[in-house]
């Protein structure tokens, strides 16, 4: 079989693979029961649940519980045992295996007392007394971790719900001007049906007649683009969900109202409050730094079985306890470089939170801002399309009587469609901009919708060390 057939088949085999995974994917979504039709509330309750960010937000808590399991692991004794089975004929380890064994005799040669044998079954308890806090600062540096962590999700569920509420009034704004676009075709082909009787009449030059169907066909071209805008508005609404579904409806009739925030504070942004840990942990991380300076204090006790099988089947049993203090005269000014490190990292994330709060409070000032030019274009473009929608139809009259010409009507009927467009995009700036606002304020969008955080009582260890 030549290479190129080979290479052919791996791909078309690739590619089968590739479509069964893909149809069962959307075959699990497809099945399980969905709302007909997505509210925004919905939406941000999927999305929460759904979405791949959301998970992996989760997953990393999980991982900052299991750090302060590890480091709260440094509480507890430490129980080894062990099995070891040798044989040597050196004079010492095998004098060493006599006497393990308490089967020395006076004629034994210390020279060259033979070859001997051990199994040696030991069990090992170690517990630390005293290291400086150490222990005790790495533990509550996991803690700080595991609090970043969760103000770190709730900040990927704050933008999340803003992404969905934004998503989800892109398509109302999307479905709006397919509709603005429908009815500007529908209003250009009555033009067009009376500019074809007035034609046949005699009334109207065929270059006018003409211009009316140019405009007919831009404004079916028009429409082409707005239903595909359309559509990727809800590609990217299902993607933020975290679903696979060939089609979405959404519902506008039930209304969410969303308070705009009356004093938005920075302090309240889960982005500070994961700072606020971080520099904490930070501190932790100094002062186990600091620990290195202080010696170490342990308590440790073993129980040793030795047996022997050559020449001698005797067997001893041995146990040995004791504390051992351990100081660290000079390290090359190790620890003095980790408490330098140490004091540059906190340091550092204390000028990101300054950093992060300014940040935020340019955001908040934005927002604020879009928001007020939203409403301003709102009330302007209410307008515009009253006074569009009437300039229409007197254009409409004034053509069908032969007053004025074609290229007025169409410049009427571009007027209005301008207008509805301009509208709304206006309505879906409001409400995006409200929603920003919520989000840079630290607030949720929908309190119901969004999950709390549940945080775990903190764990006890048993016999703290001193500081």
């Amino acid at each position: 079989m030549h290479s190129s057939h080979l290479l052919k088949i791996i791909c078309a085999f690739t590619y089968f693979l590739f479509l069964q995974s893909a149809s069962s994917t959307w075959c699990a979504d497809t099945q399980t029961a969905y709302p007909q039709k997505w509210t925004v509330v919905a939406a941000v309750q999927q999305a929460l649940k759904g979405n791949p960010d959301a998970g992996i937000a989760r997953r990393r808590i999980e991982a900052a519980k299991a750090a302060i399991t590890r480091a709260g692991a440094a509480f507890y004794p430490r129980l080894d045992l062990s099995a070891e089975y040798g044989q040597t004929n050196n004079p010492i380890f095998s004098f060493g295996n006599i006497l393990n064994h308490g089967s020395f005799t006076n004629d034994i040669n210390f020279n060259d007392p033979g070859t001997t044998d051990n199994l040696r079954l030991a069990a090992t308890v170690k517990y630390r007394l005293y290291n400086g806090g150490r222990d005790r600062a790495g533990v509550h540096a996991a803690k700080a971790r595991q609090q970043a962590e969760e103000q770190n999700r709730q900040a990927v569920l704050s933008i999340l719900a803003d992404e969905v509420v934004r998503s989800f009034y892109t398509i109302v704004q999307a479905e709006e001007i397919v509709e603005a676009r429908k009815s500007a075709i529908t209003a250009i082909t009555a033009s067009l049906t009376v500019a074809k009787a007035r034609y046949d009449a005699g009334d109207l030059l065929k270059a006018s007649l003409l211009d009316i169907e140019v405009q007919q066909s831009s404004a079916h071209e028009q429409l082409i683009q707005a239903r595909h805008g359309l559509n990727l508005a809800k590609r990217g609404f299902l993607n933020l969900l975290g679903l696979r579904l060939p089609d979405i409806d959404i519902d506008i009739a039930q209304q969410f109202p969303q308070q705009v925030p009356d004093n938005p504070d920075e302090n309240r942004r889960p982005e500070i409050q994961r700072l606020n840990a971080l520099i904490q942990a930070a501190e932790e991380q100094l002062n186990r730094a600091k620990g290195d300076y202080y010696p170490t204090t342990d308590l440790f006790g073993s129980y040793q079985v030795d047996q022997g099988f050559i020449d001698e089947e005797n067997s001893g049993n041995s146990w040995m306890a004791g504390v051992k203090l351990n100081y660290n005269l000079y390290e090359g000014s190790r620890t003095e470089a980790a408490v330098a490190a140490a004091t540059a990292d906190l340091a550092r994330t204390k000028e990101m939170k300054r950093k992060m709060g300014l940040a935020i409070t340019y955001e908040i000032e934005k927002a604020q801002l879009a928001l007020k030019q939203a409403e301003e274009r709102l009330l302007v473009t209410d307008k515009q399309v009253t006074l569009a929608n009437e300039s229409a139809r007197l254009s409409r009259e004034r053509f069908r009587e032969g007053v004025i010409l074609s290229s007025s009507l169409i410049d009427a009927e571009n007027r209005l469609t301008d207008a509805r467009v301009h509208s709304s995009l206006a309505k879906a700036a409001r409400m995006i901009a409200i929603a920003d606002l919520r989000r840079a304020a630290g607030l949720p969008q929908f309190p119901d919708a969004e999950p709390k955080n549940n945080p775990q009582p903190a764990e006890k260890f048993p016999s703290p060390q001193p500081e």
